[in-house]
């Protein structure tokens, strides 16, 4: 009997450490982590939430944009983006290119947004 308790405690272990594991490959903020590292670009964000804001990635430079919600002609929309540098000391080879790259993802995901950047990529974007 307590042979058989035993294998079931081990099984319900075995299964407890396999979700954990599971949940941490999934998470993702751990994949925005990883694509930091690798200097990949990734976008995090949840759409269905408006009041949380979201985290892009990209060349090992880590972004966040605050939405505001507003009204269109037929809808209420994300209208207004604050994107911010999470370090900007790091910003260093970061170019005009990469901040046209950045808005036309976002541009991508919220079509009637104005995004507006915090300093000092505001300095970049005003010397077109």
């Amino acid at each position: 009997m307590i042979v058989i308790l035993f294998r079931l405690l081990v099984l319900i272990a075995l299964v407890i450490l396999i979700y954990t594991a599971f949940k941490y490959i999934v998470n993702p903020k751990r994949k925005l982590e990883v694509a930091q590292e690798k200097k990949e670009f990734y976008f995090l964000d949840n759409n269905e939430n408006i009041k949380k804001n979201f985290f892009i990635t990209y060349n090992g430079y880590l972004f966040e944009g605050e939405k505001y919600l507003g009204t269109t002609e037929d809808s209420f929309e994300v209208i207004h983006i604050m994107m911010h540098a999470r370090n900007p000391e790091k910003l260093q080879g970061f170019e005009r290119k990469d901040l046209y790259f950045l808005e036309e993802e976002i541009l991508i995901r919220y079509p009637h947004a104005e995004i507006d950047w915090k300093h000092p990529i505001d300095r970049l974007h005003l010397q077109r």
